[in-house]
C-alpha cells in the first residue's frame, strides 16, 4: 500500500472513530492527519488534504486547541499561522482522558453529590429507591475518577501492564 492510501485510510479510520467516541467526525480527521504529519500544516494544507471548507478548519481546530491536542505554530518570516499536534499516543491519551473528566464526569460527580443529599424518610421505598441508585452510581463514578487520577500519575508502561493483570 502507497503512503498516500495508507494516510487516507489512517485518516478516515480515526474520524470514525471519533465520531463513535462523540466527537465530531472532522475534528478526529484534521487531529488524524496533524498526528502523522512530521511538519506543522497551514489551514489551507489541512483545507486541501480533506477537502473542506477554511470556516470548518477553523471551528475544529479552535476546539482541538481547547482540548489541547493542538497547538498553533508560527514560522520565522511567515505570516500564516501552522498547527502541530502531539505525536506521543501516551500523552494524547492522557490529555483526551483529563478533558473527559473535565467536561464529564466532574460534573456528574457534582451533581451526584447534590442530589444525594435528599431529604425524606429512609424507609420510603421510593427515597430508598433514589438514594441507593445515586449511591451506586457515585461509588463507579468515583471510582473512575481515581483510575484517571491513577493514570494521569502513571507511566504508559506501568499503567497499561497493571491493567491488563486485571484481565488475565
Amino acid at each position: 500500500m502507497k503512503l498516500a492510501e495508507a494516510k487516507n485510510q489512517f485518516v478516515q479510520a480515526w474520524g470514525t472513530l471519533g465520531s463513535k467516541w462523540g466527537i465530531n467526525r472532522t475534528m478526529a480527521q484534521l487531529h488524524a492527519l496533524l498526528m502523522i504529519s512530521p511538519d506543522p500544516m497551514s489551514a489551507e494544507e489541512l483545507m486541501e488534504e480533506l477537502n473542506i471548507s477554511r470556516g470548518n478548519v477553523n471551528m475544529n481546530i479552535r476546539e482541538l486547541i481547547d482540548w489541547g491536542l493542538v497547538e498553533k505554530v508560527h514560522k520565522p518570516r511567515d505570516r500564516k499561522e501552522y498547527f502541530w499536534a502531539e505525536k506521543d499516543i501516551w500523552k494524547i491519551t492522557k490529555q483526551v482522558a483529563r478533558e473527559r473528566k473535565k467536561r464529564e464526569l466532574e460534573p456528574v460527580l457534582r451533581v451526584l453529590d447534590q442530589v444525594s443529599k435528599v431529604e425524606g424518610d429512609k424507609k420510603d421505598k421510593n427515597v430508598k429507591a433514589f438514594t441507593d441508585a445515586v449511591s451506586g452510581i457515585k461509588r463507579i463514578a468515583g471510582n473512575a475518577d481515581k483510575a484517571i487520577e491513577t493514570m494521569f500519575k502513571a507511566e504508559e508502561n506501568w499503567f497499561f501492564g497493571g491493567l491488563l493483570k486485571l484481565f488475565k
